[in-house]
């Protein structure tokens, strides 16, 4: 497990008329403070990465399909610098993951039609204070399969 990374199984409701799928309460004990909530679809066999926030803590959750959540650490001062994480989650493994800032993400869509995931960020998006690279790119020694 990577320094700051955080998973915990999420709860899921199900329900003949549509299931009810918990993400995040304020007075959860990793709950920081709000910035704004997103959406992002991924399509099968698709990347997004690299990303890097240099301020930002995100919580990610996957009501929708599956992804492939790579997690870098390349943090100086981390006693787990250098470690590569990878997560499977979606519908079949529902969790919140909290990502914290200054490490590296990315992540493949899994299922079709698509995958969506969900991130509460605890501050707006600001785009100075991201970095972005290719999911090529040598920074991050991972080959995305």
């Amino acid at each position: 497990m990577i320094d700051g990374v955080f998973i915990e199984k999420l709860k899921k409701i199900d329900d003949p008329r549509g299931n009810v799928m918990h993400m995040l309460r304020c007075d959860a004990p990793y709950f920081k403070s709000f910035g704004e909530v997103y959406f992002s679809e991924i399509n099968p066999g698709m990347i997004k990465a690299w990303r890097k926030h240099l301020k930002m803590t995100q919580l990610f959750a996957v009501p929708i399909g599956k992804i492939r959540l790579v997690i870098f650490d390349d943090r100086k001062q981390s006693p787990t610098v250098g470690e590569i994480m990878e997560i499977e989650t979606g519908v079949d493994n529902y969790c919140l993951i909290r990502i914290p800032a200054l490490v590296w993400y990315g992540f493949k869509g899994m299922m079709e039609p698509f995958s969506l995931v969900t991130n509460c960020a605890d501050i707006p998006h600001d785009p100075n204070e991201i970095l972005r690279v290719e999911p090529t790119d040598p920074i991050v020694s991972y080959i995305w399969k």
